[in-house]
């Protein structure tokens, strides 16, 4: 294992945090001060706060982490929304990069390095899915409260599944959800299109129109399905 160095000691770390803590300096001066950058400065604090002042003692080796802790970590930053420094704050996690490396990994479907091989099975289960299928599961996941690992459960996906198909429904609509691979009738201009490809497109808007209500259908008797089991005796 790698050694950390630093060039400053505990003693020096915990007055730092404590003068920002109770609002004697700025993160960006006491950085200045010290010669370090501010996201080191917010780093000590979010270990002092996490771990108090043993939070703040460096460790000879580098911090390792659980696949379960870093997808419980990812998995609350991506449903709270509670920022990143916050996330490592509640789990202890040494510094804000450790977890960005997490959620690129996790949010790409790569998952994290197993330790068995029943987790592995676990964290890259997904299956192919229609668009009127997608509709349907990001619809009920809104309406379940951003509720990914519900949606995970009731529908056989992945929470990185979800979570992808969710962001874009939101940026952009159903549209967003289409599978864009390979080349469409609508990739090209209109004023390109032939009479007969007109017409195919237009057939196919139609049935994607037709889907997509039976989506909402869909959803509705789900939601009614799982009310009646949840529904006391």
């Amino acid at each position: 294992m790698s050694k950390r160095i630093t060039k400053h000691t505990l003693d020096e770390r915990l007055e730092a945090v404590l003068n920002v803590m109770e609002g004697n300096c700025s993160i960006k001066k006491m950085a200045k001060q010290l010669g370090v950058a501010p996201e080191t400065v917010k780093r000590w604090i979010a270990k002092y706060k996490g771990g108090g002042v043993a939070g703040l003692t460096e460790s000879k080796t580098w911090k390792r982490y659980s696949p379960q802790l870093k997808r419980k970590a990812v998995e609350y930053y991506l449903k709270e929304a509670m920022g990143v420094q916050k996330t490592c704050e509640k789990f202890n996690i040494s510094s804000s990069s450790v977890l960005r490396k997490w959620i690129k990994l996790y949010t790409n479907g790569k998952g994290f390095k197993p330790t068995s091989k029943r987790w592995n099975n676990q964290m890259n289960k997904g299956r192919k899915t229609t668009w009127k299928e997608r509709i349907e599961i990001v619809q009920f996941t809104i309406a379940n409260n951003l509720d990914y690992h519900k949606a995970e459960t009731v529908y056989h996906v992945s929470y990185q599944q979800v979570y992808g198909w969710v962001r874009k429904y939101k940026a952009n609509g159903p549209e967003a959800l289409r599978d864009r691979r390979g080349h469409t009738l609508k990739s090209k201009p209109k004023d390109s299109l032939t009479e007969e490809e007109n017409y195919k497109l237009r057939i196919k808007e139609l049935e994607e129109r037709n889907q997509y209500l039976e989506a909402e259908n869909g959803l509705i008797k789900k939601l009614k399905e799982i009310e009646r089991r949840n529904r006391p005796v």
